[in-house]
Parts: C-alpha cells; structure tokens; sequence
C-alpha cells in the first residue's frame, strides 16, 4: 500500500487566542451622566462653601492674631481694647457645657433608640421616631425660654442636693472666694449644668437618629439566631444589636458633640458670663465661645471684632475635626463590618 500524504489547504490559517479578556466598556446613558455631575457640583459648592468660610475667618482673625501670638489659646481675660484677651476661658466653659450635655444625652438616645428599634412595633412605633424627629426642628431660642423660665427653677435643689452628698468632688463642689461652701439658690443658678441639661435635650434627636439607624441594620439572621439559641431579649441585644452597632454610637455622639459646641442661643440665655476659668460646673457663671460672640458682637470696635473672630475660628477648627471623624465612623458603621 501506498503511504496517503496529507497537505493543509493554503485558506486555513491558525489564529492565536487573545491575550487578555475582552474588555466592555458601556455608554453611560443621559440621565447617568447628569446625575453625576449635580452630585459632583453640589459637593463642589459645599466644600468650597466650608473653604470659604475658613478663609473668610482666617483673613478677619489675622490682625486679632498677631498682636496676641501664642497667649490667644491661655489667657483667660477678654479685653481686645487693652490687648490682653484670650479664650481660655470661653473654651473651657465650652467643653464643659458640652460634656455635661453629653453624660445626659447619650444614655438618654441610648436608651430611646433601642425603645424603638428592639421594643416598640407599629403604630407606637412610628409615633415616637415623629416625635424624636419633631424634636430636631424646634428652634433654640425656644428650647432657652423653657430652660431659662421652667428648666431652672426644677434643677436648683437637684443641683443643691449633688453639692451637699457629692461636695466632696471639686467639680460639684459650689465654694465662694474664701473657700467656705455656698448652699443659697442663687450659688447655682445660670451654671454650666443648667445650660449643659438645656443643651442635651437639643441634641438627643440627632444622637438618636444616627443610633436608631444602625441598630436597624443589625443582621435578622444574627438576631433569629440568638433567639434560637436561647438569648433573652436583652442578651440579644448585648451580643448583636450593640456590638453591630458601636459604629452608629460612636458616630451618633460625636455628632451630639459638634452641636453642643456651637450652640449659641439656647446657651447666651441661659448662663451668667464670666471671663475666668470654672471648675465648678454648679456654681454660676460660665461662658462659651458662640456666647461670647453673640454677647460682644454689637458692641465691638472693629479690632474686638477681629478678635471675635479669631475665637470663631478656633471654635470652627474644632467642630470641623468632629464632625469630619463622627461623618468617617457613621460611613464606616454603615457597612455592618463592625458586627
């Protein structure tokens, strides 16, 4: 037999495969592309709004700045007219309003947004999350007559009474100038923890929203399962509710914060402005940076307000860092990584 050869055809020619996938790359449709760029435009506008006011602070500090250097963050005196001011002061009775405000408003949006996320169903339900988010749109100035006029005269003997057991501890201890202890009502009217139990009540609906949020958003199967397994209600909740939801705890106070730092209203009607540092968050008299600017802003040259300013800057620095972290950690509690 003959051997059969085989030729290929001339036509047939082998291609190699690609190197790589192939890549789609799909037409944006209309309504894609202008939604972007409203979005891109309308966080464009908000940044440079928040530069602008930082700018526009900045240049009205400088001349404020520069005649008090350094000592501007440690003296505790105000008087731009003689060159010697400072907001050691304003910034300590700032902090301490806000803290107070925090130690009441936390527990308290706590416990509220875990009523309503784990306890409450239906109609009750919807009923108070209207009526926590009502609470957010009443003004200060009314918040500051209800402290000033109802508020107030409820907490002197509660603040009588924490001096008298709890004296011992410096911060609740209401002293005169030669050290002996004050016990009369005016001692410890329009003191940092009236305007800082004002203040809570301002911000818990805030705190309580952001906290009701990412409980909400705790795992059903976690929850079923914890059930399942024989966890009462409030085991469920410590081993899955709060622990999914530190993110939103977290992020929800240090939102709480940042509005009790500028609150300028409910706090100017409330307190007994004083220019020295108070220990005593009791005692009368304190003070707050946005209080002091609404205080001294008719009556300032144009070099107080310069130095007013300069106090509004550093409370703006202050609240941006907040804020810019409690807006990360909120981000980032959203995701449920944390649970």
């Amino acid at each position: 037999m003959s051997a059969v050869t085989f030729t290929p055809r001339a036509d047939v020619r082998s291609t190699p495969p690609a190197s790589g996938p192939r890549r789609i790359a799909p037409r944006a449709h209309i309504a894609d592309r202008i939604f972007q760029s409203v979005a891109v435009s309308a966080g464009a506008v908000t940044v440079s709004i928040m530069l602008a006011v930082g700018l526009f602070l900045s240049l009205r500090a400088k001349d404020a700045l520069v005649v008090a250097g350094p000592s501007f963050l440690f003296e505790q005196a105000w008087s731009p007219e003689t060159g010697v001011f400072g907001i050691a002061a304003v910034l300590f009775g700032t902090v301490s309003i806000a803290l107070v405000a925090m130690s009441v408003s936390v527990p308290l949006a706590l416990g509220t947004s875990l009523l309503i996320s784990e306890v409450l169903r239906g109609r009750l339900q919807r009923t108070l999350i209207s009526i926590v988010d009502l609470m957010a749109a009443v003004p200060s100035v009314v918040f500051g007559l209800w402290g000033v006029f109802f508020l107030q005269a409820g907490i002197i003997p509660v603040s009588q009474w924490i001096s008298t057991y709890f004296g011992w501890i410096p911060i609740f201890a209401v002293t005169g100038a030669d050290g002996a202890r004050l016990t009369e009502a005016s001692a410890v009217t329009s003191s940092a923890f009236i305007a800082g139990l004002v203040v809570a009540l301002m911000v818990v609906p805030t705190q309580t929203s952001v906290m009701r949020e990412a409980f909400s958003q705790a795992p059903v199967g976690e929850r079923e399962g914890a059930l399942a397994l024989g966890s009462t209600r409030f085991g469920m909740i410590r081993a899955v509710v709060l622990p999914f939801g530190r993110g939103g705890i977290i992020g929800g106070t240090m939102l709480g914060l940042g509005r009790a730092l500028g609150e300028t209203i409910a706090v100017y009607m409330i307190i007994s402005p004083i220019f020295t540092i108070n220990w005593e968050v009791l005692k009368t008299g304190s003070n707050s940076v946005s209080a002091l600017i609404a205080l001294r802003y008719g009556e300032s040259s144009d070099f107080g307000l310069s130095a007013l300013m300069a106090a509004g800057l550093v409370l703006f620095l202050v609240t941006l860092v907040i804020n810019f972290t409690a807006s990360s950690i909120v981000a980032r509690s959203r995701s449920g990584a944390s649970s």
